[in-house]
């Protein structure tokens, strides 16, 4: 197998999977980036459900940099939440590294009410 950062990023996913997963009680928030964009969803594990999503995709609200996209997207999912009744998530920074758009993410979702 081949050493690449695709690779590296699915072995460190499995490490962190291994030891985290949502509950209804405690649902897991998962961030994934892609080179332009970033999507946040809460996840219900023991019934394989999506709760609540997000992203900087289809958001017209989402303008600037991508921290400040990232910062957005956050602060939406963390609304959407709350309507849902949802209060504290588990933070599954899905393999990447808790720096740039993932903290700028979670900040922000933690800045609108989310407990993570």
């Amino acid at each position: 197998m081949a050493f690449s950062k695709v690779n590296r990023r699915a072995k460190i996913k499995r490490r962190i999977r291994k030891k985290i997963s949502g509950t209804s009680a405690m649902p897991r928030l998962s961030v994934f980036r892609s080179n332009k964009q970033i999507y946040a969803q809460i996840i219900d594990d023991s019934c394989s459900k999506t709760l609540v999503s997000a992203s900087s995709l289809n958001n017209k609200g989402a303008k600037g940099t991508k921290k400040e996209q990232a910062a957005f997207v956050g602060k939406e999912v963390a609304e959407l939440a709350k309507k849902a009744g949802i209060e504290t998530v588990v933070f599954d920074r899905n393999g990447y590294l808790y720096h740039g758009r993932v903290k700028s993410l979670a900040d922000s979702a933690r800045e609108s009410g989310l407990k993570l």
